[in-house]
C-alpha cells in the first residue's frame, strides 16, 4: 500500500496531503528537533480502526505542537488477537517513519509504541520485541507512559 495516497488530516480534521505534511516537517526540523510517530487501534465488532499520528512538538519557533493523522479500518478477525494488532500498529508507524526518512534522511524520528511493561499491561510480553523492531529499523522509541503520540494523540482518533 502506498501511504502517499492515504487520506491525512490536520489535528482539527481538515484534509491535508502528505506533501503538505512534509513541508510542515521540513519547517519543524530546522530547529533540529524530533518528529514523533505513533499508531493506535480499537476493535469494533466487525473491524479494527487504526489511527496513525505524525506529531511535531518541541521546536523553538512553535508554541505548543501540531499533528496530522490518518484513520483507516481493516476487516480481519485476526485483529482480535492483541499481539497481531500491536504488531500491525508498529508496522504502520515504521512505514510512515520510513517515508519521512526518505524525504529527510537526517531527521530524528521517535516512534511511540502503545505497550507497557507494567505487570498489569496485557502487552508487556511484546515490549522487547516491538522496541527491538523499531530500533533495528533505525528509530528511537518510547513505550507507555511516555508514548504520548500513540497512547494519546492517535488514540483520540480511533474512537
Amino acid at each position: 500500500m502506498n501511504i502517499s495516497v492515504l487520506n491525512w488530516n490536520t489535528g482539527s480534521g481538515k484534509r491535508i496531503s502528505l506533501q503538505e505534511i512534509m513541508k510542515n516537517i521540513e519547517s519543524h526540523i530546522k530547529d533540529q528537533v524530533a518528529v514523533f510517530v505513533g499508531t493506535d487501534s480499537m476493535l469494533r465488532p466487525d473491524q479494527c480502526v487504526f489511527a496513525t499520528a505524525i506529531c511535531l512538538h518541541g521546536a523553538k519557533s512553535q508554541v505548543g505542537g501540531k499533528y496530522f493523522f490518518k484513520r483507516n479500518t481493516e476487516k480481519d478477525i485476526d485483529y482480535f488477537n492483541l499481539n497481531l494488532r500491536l504488531i500491525r500498529e508498529v508496522e504502520k508507524s515504521i512505514k510512515i517513519a520510513g517515508e519521512i526518512i526518505k524525504e529527510f534522511p537526517d531527521v530524528k524520528i521517535e516512534i511511540h509504541i502503545d505497550v507497557g511493561s507494567d505487570m498489569r499491561c496485557k502487552s508487556r510480553g511484546l515490549v522487547d520485541m516491538l522496541k527491538g523492531w523499531a530500533s533495528s529499523a533505525g528509530f528511537s522509541c518510547k513505550i507507555k507512559p511516555e508514548a504520548w503520540a500513540s497512547a494519546s494523540v492517535a488514540d483520540k482518533h480511533t474512537k
